[in-house]
């Protein structure tokens, strides 16, 4: 084994036994194994909301080094191991306000408080208290996020193809490229740090805006895909909305998450209710269809919709440009976008992030080993008198033709509302 294996292989291993070591309860230092496992919350002045978990998993050896590699290879057979605890109460206080859930078959538990007023400190990030009822009872911390009132917007994004490359839902593939492959240029889409420090900063500089990420990844790999936010300085935003697949012996597949992130979405919107949004994902799967309902359920919410291009198929190309035009027609504008550099120009356009915020993200984009970005924007404007009743009105002859040919970047088209300005077309940089 090479050098640079055995590296991977010990870095990897700490961040699969970080929670196994770090766990809040009797799982690592004694008896009965009971751990509760907070993820990070969000909310508002009036509203907050945390998921966690409480399961088993068997104590350590007192004075074991943790970082020998007997210790680390239990620790994973731990993590393994763990048994998930239903019915178990817990109690959480908050804000001068407590309520007491009760996990469900898989051992979750979900926080929904009204604080009476928010808790000294400067915030953005605000400590839960929590207690499961067991004997003795186990204490545990969780955190929220509550932005402050002078934030402008709120992102919604999704994680898979669209910060970071496909390989999220596979542990042995993330696992790889966190570790083995170089992080920085073929894990995180080239300019996407920027792109959203941009985005959390706003046209201020220090608006705080909040950053929900949805990923069709189980929980399983929360510490995994922290570890990626970390290691490219992508705010990490309150929480990652993941979905448990209730995988088992008997029942191999994972549960379907119906309208998973069409749900999540519209409870956002419903929270911060008086704040528009940025929706940012990709065409490979649904993201296109779910935010163009969205957008249509609830217009005059969204900003703008950026779609990554990871698919360049004339019939999926069709697809998007479509439903862009469907977005169009409620007034709000959708970017299907080759690279971090033509959402960062279209986001500047719209007064969403600072100017010279662009060039940082150019710069990042040019310093990776991704092709330059290309020369074309199309810019379609849906027909006057169509509204949402005619949208592939805006598909052209040269929107396809821009994707047909065999360059390695595609042409990024810009569909925007009639009553909407120009934005500046993406040059060379």
């Amino acid at each position: 084994m090479t050098i640079r294996a055995v590296h991977a292989a010990r870095k990897a291993l700490r961040v699969i036994t970080r929670p196994v070591r770090r766990a809040q309860g009797r799982g690592g230092r004694g008896p009965g194994g009971l751990v509760v496992e907070p993820y990070r919350g969000y909310g508002s002045a009036d509203e907050v909301f945390l998921i966690g978990r409480v399961f088993r998993q068997s104590p350590g050896i007192p004075g074991e080094d943790p970082e020998s590699w007997r210790a680390q290879w239990r620790d994973v057979r731990r993590r393994i191991a763990r048994r998930k605890v239903a019915g178990a109460a817990v109690l959480a206080r908050f804000g001068g306000t407590e309520v007491r859930v009760v996990t469900d078959r898989d051992g979750y538990f979900r926080v929904h408080l009204r604080p009476q007023a928010l808790p000294e400190g400067d915030g953005p990030w605000f400590d839960v208290d929590l207690l499961l009822e067991a004997e003795p009872v186990i204490p545990a911390r969780g955190s929220v996020y509550i932005p402050s009132a002078s934030c402008g917007f709120v992102v919604v994004s999704d994680i898979d193809d669209t910060v970071m490359r496909t390989g999220v839902a596979n542990k042995l593939t993330m696992l790889w490229r966190l570790f083995v492959e170089d992080a920085e240029s073929r894990v995180a889409f080239p300019g996407v740090t920027s792109l959203y420090r941009a985005l959390h900063a706003g046209a201020s500089g220090g608006d705080g805006n909040p950053m929900l990420y949805v990923s069709r990844a189980p929980w399983g790999l929360y510490e995994m895909l922290t570890e990626f936010f970390q290691r490219h300085g992508i705010p990490a935003g309150p929480v990652l909305f993941l979905r448990e697949w209730g995988l088992s012996w008997t029942h191999p597949l994972p549960r379907k998450a119906k309208d998973h992130k069409q749900a999540l979405i519209r409870h956002m919107l419903d929270l911060y209710r008086t704040l528009p949004f940025v929706l940012i994902g990709d065409s490979g799967q649904h993201d296109p269809e779910v935010y163009a309902q969205i957008v249509a359920d609830h217009p005059g919410r969204v900003k703008a919709v950026y779609i990554r291009n990871v698919s360049r198929t004339a019939a999926r190309t069709e697809e998007v440009v479509r439903l862009a035009g469907a977005v169009a027609a409620t007034g709000s504008s959708l970017v299907l976008a080759a690279d971090s550099v033509a959402i960062a120009r279209h986001a500047a356009g719209l007064g969403l992030i600072r100017q010279d915020t662009v060039a940082v993200v150019a710069d990042e984009h040019a310093g990776s080993d991704a092709p330059p970005p290309r020369r074309e924007t199309i810019h379609l404007v849906p027909p006057a008198g169509e509204g949402g009743a005619a949208p592939g009105a805006v598909l052209t002859p040269a929107v396809i033709a821009a994707f047909d040919d065999d360059g390695d970047v595609p042409a990024t088209v810009v569909v925007t509302p009639r009553n909407e300005a120009a934005v500046t077309p993406l040059t060379r940089v």
